[in-house]
């Protein structure tokens, strides 16, 4: 008898091609994604994929099998959107996905006080820099920094973002104050490639920086805030999150970065849920609370070199007035 566990298993690898990536898709360990795929070719009697230097390729019986289980995904991901949408209980899951900061500096504090209220209300914050399917029910709500275009999605913009350029005082007692008009030379980047970090800025510390040396690149804006506040580097991080460090001074700089747009993402046919819209009429209270610290209205305010007492204190009366 077949199971539709070893065949969401088959589809996740065979749309991958690699152990590694389809694991990660699952959240489970490789060898349990190897163990399905024996488990189901076990049950059929023949094999789906091949090993190839490649990756793993559908063999023709994997082809019609592919087919026939996607077949079966959608069947059963169209009764979940129209039976879930009638669902009229403030209780069960909400599964919430963001890049990594977002999740620990804005989201997990906003989403804390639920509980306090809806006790049968159990939410799963998914920090992740890829964008998890909502139509796949891999998510209920999503917060992304870039608008979706595609039909089936409710979207709407609860916030923006400012952010600026960071460095430590060790840094700059070591390598002095960057001077722009000479393009930073002897100076260190620390650049980003996915989490909150994306092209516009990175262009923007390319052009504020042409002649800089870069020291470390990471997928991880929480990793950057770490490497700046040791020293590493100028880097480009998120005002709501580099302003609470002590630790780093802000830097006036030619032109201000790119902001970004915090969009909240919803399946258009879960908006209406009771427990995922009580979480979307939250998260929107809560950032719009925290307008004035995650983008102040002149990013240039106050600035002498680098100052960063007075934003802290803002961002810490902003946080406290969401709870």
């Amino acid at each position: 008898m077949l199971d539709w566990d070893d065949l969401r298993f088959f589809l996740a690898l065979s749309r991958s091609g690699n152990l590694s990536a389809a694991a990660k898709h699952l959240r489970v360990a490789q060898s349990t994604v190897g163990r399905r795929l024996a488990s189901l070719e076990a049950s059929l009697g023949v094999r789906l994929l091949n090993r190839t230097p490649n990756g793993y390729l559908p063999t023709l019986a994997g082809q019609d099998v592919r087919e026939q289980a996607e077949r079966l995904e959608a069947a059963t991901l169209h009764l979940e959107h129209t039976v879930g949408g009638r669902d009229t209980r403030l209780a069960g899951l909400v599964r919430v996905t963001c890049a990594e900061t977002i999740a620990s500096q804005l989201l997990a504090p906003c989403l804390a006080s639920v509980s306090a209220e809806h006790a049968d209300i159990m939410i799963e914050l998914i920090p992740d820099p890829r964008e998890l399917s909502l139509s796949m029910r891999e998510a209920d709500i999503a917060v992304r920094l870039e608008r979706s275009e595609q039909n089936e999605l409710v979207i709407r913009k609860i916030g923006s973002l400012a952010f600026g350029l960071y460095a430590s005082p060790t840094y700059l007692e070591r390598h002095g104050t960057p001077a722009f008009d000479d393009g930073c030379v002897g100076q260190f980047l620390i650049t980003q490639d996915e989490d909150i970090q994306d092209a516009a800025r990175n262009r923007w510390l390319e052009g504020m920086a042409p002649r800089a040396r870069v020291s470390m690149q990471t997928s991880s804006h929480e990793a950057a805030v770490a490497a700046s506040l040791h020293g590493g580097g100028l880097a480009c991080l998120a005002r709501f999150r580099a302003d609470r460090e002590g630790g780093l001074c802000r830097l006036a700089t030619p032109a201000p970065a790119p902001g970004a747009a915090l969009w909240l993402v919803v399946h258009k046919d879960n908006r209406a849920t009771p427990r995922i819209r009580l979480i979307l009429a939250h998260l929107t209270e809560c950032m719009r609370n925290l307008a004035e610290a995650l983008d102040p209205t002149d990013p240039q305010a106050g600035l002498n070199g680098y100052d960063t007492a007075i934003l802290h204190s803002r961002f810490l009366k902003s946080h406290s007035a969401s709870r």
